[in-house]
């Protein structure tokens, strides 16, 4: 599901709403959970997952072409952890 796929469904489901009022609600959650995130914090949302930010420390590599050794630098990764009821509904069905 992508998000204007999940604004149209909310929308239906909650037809008092404006579609627009229901974007502005999910830009909101998303960005507010992506600042979060770029601040290091771990957002969790009870029931469906955690997301944190994992730290890859520098390293080196190898071109996988030549072979020749090539310095990664240091990255920040996104990381989401299934909470325990997503990942029961998942395996009921």
């Amino acid at each position: 599901m992508i998000k204007s796929e999940l604004v149209e469904k909310l929308a239906a489901e909650n037809p008092h709403l404006f579609q627009r009022d229901i974007e502005n609600i999910v830009n909101a959650i998303l960005d507010e959970v992506g600042d979060a995130m770029a601040r290091g914090d771990r957002v969790e949302l009870r029931g469906f997952g955690a997301f944190s930010v994992k730290n890859r420390p520098a390293r080196v590599g190898r071109n996988p072409r030549t072979g020749e050794q090539v310095d990664v630098g240091e990255k920040y990764v996104p990381q989401f952890k299934a909470g325990k009821e997503i990942r029961e509904r998942l395996n009921r069905s």
